[in-house]
């Protein structure tokens, strides 16, 4: 009878092997930014504004995949610790614009080298592979 549903496997779907890399990947982050007192979701909401100074919520989540309703609570934290700031767009004040602070800007030379230590965890990936998983995992990202 299990034959039948070879469909259901869990070592058939590929979600799972996705899921489970997400999970271990972002939990490698950790050891870094524990000790500043961010979460990988504020790290990545950083990086953004460390590239762009300010965006709108809108704009923040098309960039990480996210919904408003995930962004709201952690944007007040990051409010609430010095790094960000919200302010309602002068243009339509339905729009709320997030911008760095000096605080957050700081926090840029402090995790300055966690891209590097990262790409040398030991993934197991050569330079070459972990290229063509990038571009396949934007693929999927965008199709």
């Amino acid at each position: 009878m299990a034959q039948k549903y070879e469909q259901l496997k869990l070592k058939n779907q590929l979600c799972f092997p996705l899921y489970a890399c997400s999970r271990k990947i972002v939990g490698s982050y950790t050891p870094y930014l524990k000790p500043m007192g961010l979460t990988y979701t504020q790290y990545i909401v950083l990086m953004v504004l460390w590239e762009h100074e300010s965006v709108n919520v809108g704009q923040l989540g098309e960039a990480l995949h996210l919904d408003a309703g995930t962004l709201t609570p952690l944007l007040k934290r990051l409010e609430k610790a010095g790094y960000v700031s919200r302010e309602r767009s002068k243009d339509d004040e339905r729009v709320t614009v997030i911008s760095i602070t000096p605080e957050g800007d700081a926090l840029k030379e402090k995790c300055k080298d966690i891209p590097l230590k990262m790409a040398s965890n030991g993934s197991g990936l050569t330079e070459k592979d972990a290229k063509e998983l990038y571009r396949l995992l934007y693929l999927f990202l965008e199709g």
